[in-house]
C-alpha cells in the first residue's frame, strides 16, 4: 500500500503484526462462538439467559464477521486505508482498533452526522 505521495503507508513488519492480532482475535472469536453455541443447543430457551445467550451470539457472530472482513480487506492491500477519503489510518490507531475503516478526521465527522 502507499500513501497520496506515493510511499509506502505500513511497512511489512506492520502489516504482519496487524494480520497476526487480527488472526488471533478471529480464532479467538470463533472459540468463544463455539462455545456459545454448544450452550445454546444445551439450553431449554425458556427463561431469561436464552435472551443473554442470543444477544451474545448475534453479537459473536458479527465480531467474526468483521474480523473476516478486515483479514480480507489486508489481502486485498485495501486495510489500513479510509473507506472514505483512502488516506492511510496511521498503525498506532490500527493497532488499538484493528477494525478501523476510517482515519480520525472521517470518523469524527461520520459521529457528527
Amino acid at each position: 500500500m502507499t500513501d497520496t505521495r506515493g510511499t509506502p503507508h505500513l511497512s511489512t513488519v506492520q502489516l504482519q503484526t496487524l494480520r497476526q492480532d487480527l488472526q488471533e482475535q478471529l480464532d479467538r472469536r470463533t472459540r468463544h462462538l463455539l462455545g456459545l453455541q454448544a450452550e445454546a443447543q444445551g439450553s431449554s430457551g425458556a427463561d431469561d439467559t436464552w435472551q443473554e445467550l442470543l444477544v451474545s451470539l448475534t453479537a459473536a457472530d458479527r465480531a467474526i464477521a468483521e474480523l473476516t472482513q478486515a483479514l480480507d480487506r489486508l489481502t486485498a492491500g485495501t486495510y489500513g486505508r479510509c473507506a472514505n477519503c483512502d488516506a492511510g489510518i496511521p498503525f498506532e490507531r490500527l493497532k488499538i482498533r484493528p477494525l478501523a475503516r476510517y482515519c480520525i478526521t472521517c470518523q469524527r465527522r461520520n459521529e457528527a452526522a
